[in-house]
């Protein structure tokens, strides 16, 4: 009998490539797409206040007749609510003024760069979730969708993910000579994380503090980290704190710096070999 498997389930926070890899990318949270998209409004009311200003000097120059004013304000409408931002997303690749402001950029669902079709779509939807409705529609969809997603997204197959990563932290000290080898085999996954913030606290800080509150913290620490590290050193608690910060800090810049290589080749646009 051959055996069912489980559906694997991808979090929300991270990407399902076309080739199924999960990247870690962080969607832009519900306020920030609120703010990059009040952005783009007022950038998007000043185009159409400078074609107002335009026409009604070309009116007063005789050079526009006011029977034919109705036409153009129909046609600069078209042009700032669906040409406008069409056109600007294509060719930025899922950017705007206010997506840079906010650190956003529209990918495909499967987070690669999106393209014509997608800025369309969006553009389209947006005419009546921002402009008609005052953007109530899209922030009523937004609230409820868990990458804060608008209608225009939904319909693309689009969501807004951050461009901005965390910054990589310092090199890490060096594990103590006397770990080394325990370094390659531990297993120090099992730390909270709260736990792990305050042994790096301690180890840079402990040359400032006193030799008896330096012992003492360093014995409570190095207590409340046996039950959470394997194997255990024997080592004093001193000695453990540095190497379990050491592998710890190690472990987390390498997933730090494969996000943020991820998240490179992503911007420059490698998602297009995944259509």
């Amino acid at each position: 009998m051959t055996q069912a498997h489980a559906p694997v389930r991808i979090p929300q926070e991270e990407t399902l490539t076309g080739e199924a890899v999960a990247l870690d990318v962080q969607p832009v949270g519900f306020f920030l797409r609120g703010v990059g998209l009040l952005i783009d409004v007022l950038v998007s009311i000043a185009v159409l206040v400078l074609f107002a200003l335009a026409a009604f000097a070309l009116i007063d120059a005789g050079a526009l007749s006011a029977e034919v004013l109705p036409i153009v304000v129909i046609v600069v409408l078209v042009l700032v609510a669906v040409v406008l931002p069409t056109t600007v997303e294509t060719l930025t690749r899922g950017r705007s003024l206010g997506k840079l402001a906010v650190g956003g950029r529209i990918v495909r669902a499967d987070g690669g760069a999106t393209g014509f079709r997608h800025a369309l779509l969006r553009a389209l939807a947006g005419v009546l979730e921002i402009w008609l409705t005052f953007g109530s529609v899209a922030a009523l969809v937004g609230a409820f969708t868990p990458r804060a997603q608008r209608l225009g997204d939904l319909l693309a197959g689009t969501s807004s993910e951050r461009t901005r990563t965390k910054r990589l932290p310092p090199p890490a000290p060096g594990v103590p000579d006397v770990l080394v080898d325990w370094a390659r085999t531990a297993d120090v996954d099992r730390l909270p994380d709260r736990l792990s913030s305050r042994i790096a606290q301690f180890v840079r800080q402990a040359s400032d503090l006193q030799p008896a509150p330096r012992a003492r913290l360093a014995a409570s620490l190095a207590d409340e980290v046996r039950p959470h590290v394997a194997p255990i050193p024997q080592v004093d608690a001193e000695t453990l704190l540095r190497g379990v910060a050491a592998v710890r800090r190690d472990r987390e810049w390498r997933a730090l710096n494969r996000q943020n290589q991820r998240v490179d080749a992503l911007l420059a646009g490698t998602g297009d070999s995944l259509r």
